[in-house]
């Protein structure tokens, strides 16, 4: 087998590394060999080294298994009190940092809540008095890690899955649920809303979100959405299973999401389906078809799949699961969770300045990487993979290194016996919201239950994460 050698990030990766094998190609490898002997698993290297239990700085308990020399803080459980009066939401999700200034860190969290508990913040922060979902504002000291202060700003929406921050200071929080007015059903349970969900819905920097909806990005099971900051448009994914899409909003006018604009979905040429039966490597050239009707959220058969078949009926290619997406100068790097042959898992890599579309990684194995979802590009060079499998087993977080290595850079170990109310293993729970200082000093990522925030810290290295 010749090993292929995909381009992880043609204007910056490349520099940090050159060309990344294949990890499908590593096993016939005289390194794939080596890594055998070493003990881990197929297609993965040894990155930062064994990871060990470490200690929380906040709390004393062994949260996390880290490399050595790596330390964390935890902060922003679900039920504390924040600045505001209010009790943190739970389910923490997708998150970003929208400001750096001196000695102070501005992150933007999603709360994915689906709609079973009260609305956490009424009043004019929210949009729907019967939703419960929504985002905290968070200011951290770009010194120590720790938590200043946290605040609700937006509330009311339903299942704020992940988002992603804008050039202009703000968080895009993407709402992963598709209900119109009235009574629907989520995921089984018999629900009312008072509105219409399945929307995207902007943060600012300061003061409340003004919980309006952008409707011209579409009704439809949202992820992530992006800024690609040289053309101002917002690249967006889709978590749908059968089939999702990959999408390219154009605003009317750069800036001001809230002027409308229209709604494209990808066409890679000559791939109709891009789910499975792909080469790592491999590249398509794109083009981008519309979605002439963004607010149908619902298809023919009431499935929440009418923007999709809009962009397949009109060409466009289908995606199995798409999650995590981040932009970084013209890539716009997104996963598809379930996707590839063995069902475990794809990065892929737009580049907007040739539009072309590259698929930079697929893992060959559960064993390898198992349901990749929110990804983020380190100051360092290496791509960092959240982990969310349905396996009863402890996630990690996984870097993507330079040289298209796979490591296990952290590993969830939480159990607790009372602490803020929370007694149990959640070691299964899903990593989420990873996003990195501007400096790349601290790493900023969620576990999703019970639900908290950690700030990690420790000797990073050019090339990994």
């Amino acid at each position: 087998m010749t090993p292929a050698h995909p381009a992880l990030d043609r204007r910056r990766f490349l520099q940090l590394g050159g060309a990344a094998a294949a990890v499908t190609a590593l096993g016939l490898a005289p390194v794939g060999r080596l890594l055998a002997r070493a003990g881990l698993p197929h297609g993965r290297v040894e990155g930062y080294g064994p990871l060990a239990p470490v200690a929380d700085l906040a709390t004393g308990l062994p949260l996390l298994m880290l490399p050595a020399g790596f330390r964390y803080r935890s902060f922003g459980w679900t039920g504390t009190p924040m600045a505001d009066g209010l009790a943190t939401p739970s389910h923490h999700d997708g998150m970003g940092v929208v400001h750096a200034e001196g000695d102070r860190l501005v992150l933007v969290r999603n709360h994915e809540c689906d709609g079973t508990r009260a609305n956490f913040a009424p009043g004019p922060l929210s949009y729907d008095p019967a939703a419960d979902g929504g985002t905290t504002t968070l200011v951290v000291d770009a010194a120590t890690g720790e938590l200043r202060e946290a605040r609700a700003s937006l509330s009311g929406t339903l299942r704020n899955c992940a988002g992603g921050i804008t050039p202009w200071g703000s968080w895009l929080s993407c709402e992963e649920a598709v209900l119109d007015a009235g009574p629907g059903t989520l995921f089984g349970r018999e629900l009312r809303m008072d509105k219409p969900h399945g929307f995207v819905f902007e943060v600012p920097l300061h003061g409340a979100a003004s919980a309006e909806p952008l409707h011209a990005m579409g009704q439809r099971l949202h992820e992530a959405a992006v800024v690609h900051a040289a053309s101002g448009d917002v690249f967006l994914t889709e978590d749908n299973d059968p089939v999702a899409g990959f999408y390219r909003f154009e605003p009317a006018v750069k800036g001001e999401l809230g002027r409308g604009g229209r709604l494209w979905m990808l066409k890679a040429r000559g791939a109709p389906d891009l789910r499975r039966g792909r080469r790592v490597g491999e590249r398509f050239a794109v083009e981008w078809v519309p979605v002439d009707e963004p607010l149908r959220g619902f298809g023919p058969e009431g499935q929440p799949d009418g923007n999709v078949g809009q962009g397949l009926a009109n060409g466009g290619s289908a995606f199995l699961r798409l999650e995590g997406c981040y932009a970084a100068g013209d890539t716009i790097w997104f996963t598809s969770t379930s996707g590839g042959d063995a069902g475990a898992g794809q990065v892929w890599a737009y580049d907007a300045a040739d539009a072309s579309l590259r698929l930079a990684y697929e893992s060959p194995a559960q064993e390898t990487l198992y349901y990749p979802d929110n990804v983020v590009l380190s100051p360092r060079g290496g791509l960092l993979l959240c982990q969310d499998s349905y396996r009863r087993e402890p996630q990690s977080l996984f870097g993507l290194d330079a040289e298209g290595g796979l490591f296990e850079f952290a590993r969830n170990a939480t159990r607790l016996d009372g602490l803020h109310g929370f007694s149990g293993d959640f070691s299964h729970s899903e990593w989420a919201g990873a996003c990195f200082s501007p400096d790349g000093r601290w790493l900023f990522v969620n576990l999703y239950t019970p639900g908290f925030t950690v700030a990690i810290t420790g000797p990073w290295r050019r090339g990994l994460v």
